[in-house]
């Protein structure tokens, strides 16, 4: 994507990925120090949300813990889900963008009815019904966003996750974060292969391969956002596991963050086997076609993802698709409606209704 270039900045979701550069300069990991302290003397912490509220913020954040060794449990799952689980001994996080989310605001809801003192909503937007049903709210500094897929709100949350991990885990972030809003900037900004490009706006699959932390699941949910085309995540070696017998040499294959060890075998299986295009992402050279990123640490997931962004970007307009614009999806899939509230989704279904009536 070119900064400058009316081409991408003409629309809202280009824009606010460049503005999740921002993002990274001005977070403070300080500001969540003491909400830290509270949630390591509770010893278990669950992260929920719907979409891209909780897949790339919640899992980067249960592989940090898992990764430091820390005795704080960290664990995710959609809401309702985690609506099913005993939470009474949780601190529980609850993320939705607009704080209107109804299986997100549902839980909160039942969570104060039974009296769990340890529940906090993370959203974009003051005032909202999550406000109403969480003991403690805390609102992102990079605003709200007008395009349709997340993306400063997703790096946000999962900034500030991570921060929470961080300091349980005595890390200082600070440090972690130094430099980063510059390498993000420059991978947003890289050509991505015009082969890539190519490839990916006539492929019929597009298939995202990584580890569980929420950076190929979130960029697979971002291909049918962005691309209109149908994805799949596949979780590790799964793609090694079954995966290829359905593959097609029409479809194109993303390994995030490959295993050195693997790459031979996923190129023998889906390049020779299957004659599909397989592009590694990756902060070193591998023996495929690779978007290489610079070296960011502990933060190489967020420059990842970065990577994916450019490259969805580039294959959306290439396959001529409005980004802002969704046929069916909606920003806000399903919406918490009050007593007393409007229902705007309803308005708008019997809306479309209407405009169809003969």
């Amino acid at each position: 994507m070119n900064p400058n270039d009316d081409k991408y900045t003409r629309f809202a979701l280009c824009r606010e990925m460049m503005q999740a550069v921002e993002v990274f300069r001005r977070f403070h990991p300080g500001r969540t120090k003491d909400l830290a302290a509270a949630v390591a003397g509770v010893g278990r912490l669950m992260l929920t949300g719907e979409g891209s509220s909780r897949t790339f913020p919640a899992k980067n954040a249960v592989r940090k813990a898992m990764a430091w060794g820390l005795d704080l449990q960290v664990a995710t799952d959609g809401s309702r889900q985690a609506a099913t689980y005993d939470l009474s001994r949780f601190a529980t996080f609850a993320a939705s963008n607009s704080g209107r989310t109804n299986e997100v605001v549902l839980l909160m809801q039942a969570l104060q009815a039974a009296g769990v003192r340890h529940r906090y909503g993370l959203t974009a937007n003051a005032g909202t019904p999550l406000e109403s049903y969480a003991a403690e709210t805390f609102v992102l500094d990079c605003g709200a966003e007008e395009a349709f897929a997340a993306t400063k709100t997703a790096v946000e949350q999962a900034l500030f996750y991570q921060s929470i991990v961080s300091h349980a885990a005595g890390r200082d972030m600070a440090a972690d974060l130094a430099g980063l809003d510059a390498k993000f900037a420059a991978v947003l900004s890289q050509p991505i292969p015009t082969d890539v490009v190519r490839a990916g706006a006539r492929a019929g699959m597009i298939y995202f391969v990584g580890y569980n932390d929420g950076v190929a699941e979130e960029l697979t949910l971002k291909a049918a956002e962005v691309t209109r085309t149908k994805a799949e995540f596949l979780e590790g070696s799964a793609v090694l596991h079954g995966a290829q017998e359905v593959m097609d040499s029409g479809d194109v294959v993303f390994i995030v963050e490959p295993v050195a060890d693997d790459l031979p075998k996923l190129a023998a299986e889906l390049v020779g086997g299957v004659g599909l295009t397989a592009v590694a992402i990756a902060a070193h050279p591998t023996e495929l076609p690779t978007i290489q990123v610079p070296d960011a640490g502990e933060m190489n997931p967020y420059v990842l993802l970065a990577a994916g962004w450019n490259a969805l970007v580039e294959i959306g307009l290439a396959a001529g698709i409005d980004l802002d614009k969704p046929i069916r999806a909606k920003k806000v899939g399903s919406e918490f409606v009050g007593a007393d509230e409007p229902d705007h989704q309803a308005e708008a279904r019997a809306d479309a209704r209407g405009r169809r009536s003969p």
